[in-house]
């Protein structure tokens, strides 16, 4: 019997309302079996229907700063007084067990995830310009304009950063197009080609 293959490590970013989670699904959708969506901790409480080990790790900020000594995140940050993090050996095991494992994650997380594990597979997607994420955004019709504004700022920071990434994944509107080439470097990837 041969030995189980490894899985590979997807991390995957882009600006807000670029199509990533449409992509993702679709991917999951196809190749369900062989993935697993990475799993964030959190220090903040579950929001109603949230499921621990599901949405999130909930766990308290001790647990959080002694996971950080023992150097068990791959990533993390701190939102609106909150801590979030890519546990390590939660990760670790999904790949050891032969998953491929999906990373959908803001892009100064992204940066931390390429340094601790450089044998990973970074993708950015990216809208065709942008003049048509604004328009994206807007047509969501879900925030404020100050939120808006807001996101497009952060996208431009993000926007900056897509090089460093192996992959650059245009989503111009042709979601297919953009499938087929997440397909694309999914199957190469994964050595299923």
């Amino acid at each position: 019997m041969e030995a189980q293959k490894r899985g590979t490590l997807f991390v995957f970013s882009g600006p807000s309302g670029v199509g990533k989670g449409t992509l993702n699904a679709k991917l999951f959708a196809e190749f369900g079996e062989q993935m697993a969506f990475s799993v964030s901790a959190t220090t903040r409480a579950p929001r109603e229907g949230e499921i621990d080990g599901t949405h999130y790790f909930f766990i308290s900020m001790q647990e959080f700063e002694n996971r950080i000594a023992n150097n068990d995140f791959l990533e993390h940050a701190q939102f609106a007084g909150n801590r979030y993090g890519t546990p390590k050996s939660y990760v670790m095991s999904l790949l050891e067990m032969g998953k491929n494992v999906l990373l959908e994650i803001e892009v100064q997380g992204a940066m931390q995830v390429m340094e601790r594990m450089p044998e990973c597979v970074s993708i950015f997607v990216l809208p065709p310009s942008f003049e048509e994420l604004e328009r994206r955004l807007r047509g969501r019709g879900t925030e404020t304009e100050e939120k808006i504004l807001r996101r497009l700022e952060t996208a431009r920071g993000e926007l900056a950063y897509a090089d460093k990434y192996q992959y650059q994944i245009v989503n111009g509107g042709d979601l297919e197009a953009a499938y087929q080439e997440l397909r694309s470097i999914y199957l190469k990837e994964t050595g299923r080609v």
